[in-house]
């Protein structure tokens, strides 16, 4: 027959491995009468002593193969044969001879035949894997030959878990028939404790070491078949070292995918089966899926009949005597109990619980008596348990894991007269062999205000007491004895000797306290310092009051103590933050008061007219609004020695009384610099290294220009400054943007200068940033908005300078300086 090709892994050559079906489960070796592999012939061994022992264990080896494929197919081709007897009411000689002549008459292997025969009378779950999972692979229908194939792999790997005598060779026929062809190259069945724990039952691929070491896996350890067997559902992961917990082989193949799949039955999880890849795992069709699913289910099996903490009976006197005592347990315990037994349907799929006792202590909300909810199924008696996450969904998990479940609060809701009614109870469910008992207990108001109280004194550490002077009784809670530093076993103090326990200094506070409660009999507060035994001192605040009788004698007093430690320490802190801040706001109060104080005096918000001639000029100065953001903007004209008028304007980095000072230096020096009749550009030059040399890391922009009245004529050059605006017949223009680096920021730098030729009615505008900045646009947006407004006629040149810093559409607050000239 012809093999049938399935997905594999590419071996070194790179060609794909092709796999055998069940039919060749030994294809070097021949078969025999009943078409079964008989074993492999070794060829002529090597003649040195370490080849002659390789060559004996090699041959040893397929020999052993051979005859557990032989066992494997026989086990096959008996069911075959039982099959036959039934049906033609013969006996086993003449179902063997049949079989075979029907082997001869169909062309078909024994095997095939075998297996086809099974297929026909089962028809079960195996028959409808193979058929979706070779019309899966081949992307038509399967042909006869080719479900046959599929069919003797998984109808094989089935005989050989039926007849297995453990689960060890469980584990081998699976791995050999039914997942060596998928590319698996390891197997692992795993039995679940009933208290969650893993027991490796059997395994095929790994190394003896390996399994040795993964024999047992403890309760809440992560790995890939715990995780199958918590979320009852198969665990598909594509790399181990990609996104999975460790687990057996993955020292061997640490990039290799990994399947668990819970095997159960019932509705309880047996075990898990874990299947190992050598590489990435690539998403399975569904075919696939159910193939291991199926797979899972014989191990199911297996693990129900091997497992010894499993009875092979569910009615046999075991059971019946685990199921008494239980019972019995749980008419001993103090809180309501349920003793539920799962109830599966025909297919073998849990559907409920029976609630087959109720214990003495159990109470029924709905006011049902016990004997009305005994007997009954969980979800009949209590629908509203059928919730996502709850009640339900933790028995059934329970049932199925082994893992017990505990929670100290939740909400239990119960159907009274078709009115929900829920209430809050503490809950444990745990499993007992093929039982669980459910245990409630439901939290009464007084408990639950206790334990709000017991936690709300803990969280504002308070600590109760209560003293009878009839008795001489002294009560104290736990929380008062740990704020004390005391042990219990040493007895609380009475209220009488607080001054032996507190600062000498609070003597006089307590002795008032103390006057006030026992004397006078009223209620009364302190706070002083405690001195505990450990050193420590805790600023406390103590309250108390009195109890009397009807004649006014003192009974008793309670009251409770609280650690104000932490509040106190806040308000010394606050109270030191307080002085300091008022400290900082005077002091910066004063420093801009003299920062303003130096711009007005240098720079007033206007000055009188430049008196040039031919030349009319105007200046502004806006400060900040706020007093903190006055900084080292500045401006300046003057009439130089030579006539030529000095314009300039500038802008220092920062803000402040340093920013102020900064401008005043380079302000100054700029004048100075200007009367040895040098040009703009060796000005800048000069005032750069005055920047950067005379003074303390200053840096500025700036833009300098001389005028010369008698040709018109405006040479200037700019340092990290905005250019100026040059307004004719109307029109606003920016002047071309010189190179030119900020001033203070590297020595000896070279700055370059320009002419601009100026006519009659010519404006030249000159600011800084203060005027056009703004922070949600561009420069470039608010240079053209400065354009725009600058280009509205107006009479006088105060007044075009007046609708600048009206108009201006700056938010960021900063200095504002303008010098402008118009030619007359």
């Amino acid at each position: 027959m012809s093999t049938t090709d399935l997905p594999g892994e590419p071996d070194q050559e790179g060609e794909s491995r092709r796999r055998t079906t069940g039919a060749e489960l030994s294809p070097a070796a021949p078969a025999g009468g009943d078409g079964i592999p008989a074993a492999r012939t070794p060829g002529r061994p090597p003649t040195s002593p370490v080849g002659r022992l390789a060559a004996t264990v090699d041959r040893l080896r397929h020999e052993v193969q051979a005859a557990q494929a032989a066992a494997d197919g026989r086990a096959l081709i008996d069911l075959a044969k039982g099959v036959l007897v039934e049906r033609l009411h013969c006996g086993p000689a003449e179902a063997a001879r049949q079989l075979a002549e029907l082997s001869d008459q169909s062309a078909m292997t024994p095997l095939e035949l075998a297996a086809d025969i099974i297929n026909q009378a089962a028809r079960d779950r195996l028959t409808d894997v193979a058929v979706d999972f070779v019309t899966t692979v081949h992307g038509t229908s399967p042909t006869t030959e080719q479900a046959a194939s599929a069919a003797v792999r998984l109808r094989t790997a089935e005989s050989g878990a039926l007849a297995a005598g453990d689960t060890q060779a469980v584990a081998d026929s699976l791995l050999e028939h039914a997942l060596k062809p998928l590319g698996a190259t390891g197997v692992a069945i795993w039995a679940a404790g009933a208290d969650g724990s893993l027991t490796l039952a059997g395994s095929s691929g790994f190394p003896a070491g390996e399994a040795g070491r993964w024999r047992y896996v403890p309760p809440g350890v992560a790995t890939v078949a715990r995780t199958a067997l918590t979320e009852r559902r198969p665990e598909w992961i594509q790399s181990l070292a990609v996104e999975g917990p460790p687990s057996i082989g993955g020292t061997h193949h640490p990039d290799g995918g990994r399947v668990a799949v819970p095997t159960g039955v019932g509705g309880r999880i047996h075990g898990v089966l874990e299947i190992c890849w050598p590489g990435p795992l690539t998403t399975q069709p569904p075919a696939v899926v159910r193939q291991l699913e199926a797979l899972a289910e014989l191990c199911a099996h297996t693990l129900e009949i091997h497992s010894s903490s499993v009875p092979s009976s569910l009615d046999g006197p075991a059971v019946t005597n685990a199921l008494s005592e239980l019972v019995d347990l749980a008419d001993a315990l103090y809180d309501p109990a349920l003793v539920l037994l799962p109830q599966v349907d025909g297919s073998g799929h849990l559907t409920d619980f029976r609630i087959h006792h109720a214990n003495h202590r159990f109470r029924d909300p709905a006011g049902r008596s016990r004997s009305a909810v005994n007997g009954a199924l969980l979800l009949e008696a209590y629908p509203m348990a059928a919730d996502e996450s709850g009640l339900f969904h933790h028995v059934e998990r329970v049932y199925a894991t082994g893992e017990p479940f505990r929670a100290g609060r939740m909400t239990l809701t119960a159907l009274v007269d078709q009115v929900p009614l829920s209430s809050v109870a503490e809950v444990s469910i745990t499993r007992h062999g093929n039982s669980v008992l459910l245990i409630w207990r439901i939290e009464d108001e007084v408990a639950r205000l206790a334990n709000l109280l017991e936690h709300a004194q803990r969280l504002g550490r308070i600590g109760g007491f209560e003293e009878n002077f009839v008795t001489g009784e002294i009560t104290w809670n736990s929380q008062l004895f740990a704020l004390y530093g005391r042990e219990e076993t040493a007895g609380p103090v009475p209220v009488e000797e607080l001054r032996a326990h507190a600062h000498p200094d609070d003597a006089v506070t307590i002795g008032r306290f103390l006057r006030t409660v026992l004397h006078h009999r009223k209620p009364a507060s302190a706070a002083f310092r405690l001195q505990r035994p450990d050193g420590v001192t805790r600023h406390m605040r103590v309250v108390a009051e009195p109890v009397v009788d009807v004649d006014e004698s003192l009974l008793a007093v309670r009251g409770a103590y609280q650690d104000v430690s932490a509040q106190h320490w806040t308000e010394v802190a606050l109270a030191a933050t307080r002085d300091q801040l008022a400290y900082s706001e005077q002091q910066a109060a004063e420093r801009n008061r003299l920062t303003l104080q130096l711009q007005q005096a240098i720079m007033p918000v206007t000055a009188a007219p430049l008196d040039a001639p031919g030349l009319r000029t105007a200046v502004r100065y806006r400060p900040a609004e706020t007093d903190h953001l006055v900084g080292g903007d500045w401006y300046d004209a003057v009439v130089l020695p030579s006539k030529h008028i000095l314009l300039s304007v500038g802008d220092v980095a920062g803000h402040g009384i340093e920013a102020a000072t900064s401008m005043v230096v380079l302000r100054n020096a700029l004048r100075g610099l200007a009367v040895t009749g040098a040009g703009p550009a060796q000005l800048l030059s000069w005032l750069n290294n005055v920047a950067h040399h005379l003074s303390e890391s200053v840096t500025a922009t700036a833009v300098c220009a001389l005028y010369d009245p008698s040709r018109r004529v405006l040479r200037w050059a700019r340092a990290g400054h905005l250019p100026p605006v040059l307004v004719r017949e109307g029109q606003a223009t920016t002047m071309p943007l010189l190179k030119g680096l900020l001033l203070g920021a590297v020595s000896d730098v070279t700055y370059e200068e320009a002419d601009m030729q100026l006519e009659l009615g010519d404006t030249l505008l000159m600011y800084t940033d203060g005027l056009v900045e703004r922070r949600d646009r561009s420069m470039e947006e608010s240079l053209n908005h400065l354009l725009v407004t600058a280009s509205a006629t107006k009479t006088t040149l105060d007044q075009r300078l007046d609708h600048l810093l009206t108009y201006s559409k700056s938010d960021t607050d900063d200095d504002t300086c303008i010098i402008s000239i118009e030619v007359m």
